[in-house]
């Protein structure tokens, strides 16, 4: 599943890992440590997996890119 730019717009959407990774390219496995190491804050589906706040993603996004976060 791809990210569609008006999703991430969205504060209220959640994030696989895999699509993180695909924002940072990264692996995946990189997204679930920085989330273990409290780099970013995941939220636990009842089935035990990390779920992560497209708003959240964004601005990690935007500081890595030097950008002002967008209000």
């Amino acid at each position: 599943m791809t990210v569609q730019h008006h999703d991430v717009e969205n504060p209220e959407v959640l994030l696989t890992p895999s699509e993180v990774a695909q924002m940072f390219r990264v692996n995946p496995k990189t997204v679930t440590r920085w989330a273990r190491a409290g780099k970013l804050s995941a939220i636990r589906t009842l089935g035990g997996h990390r779920r992560f706040r497209a708003s959240e993603i964004k601005r990690c996004l935007d500081e890595l890119s030097g950008e002002e976060p967008r209000r």
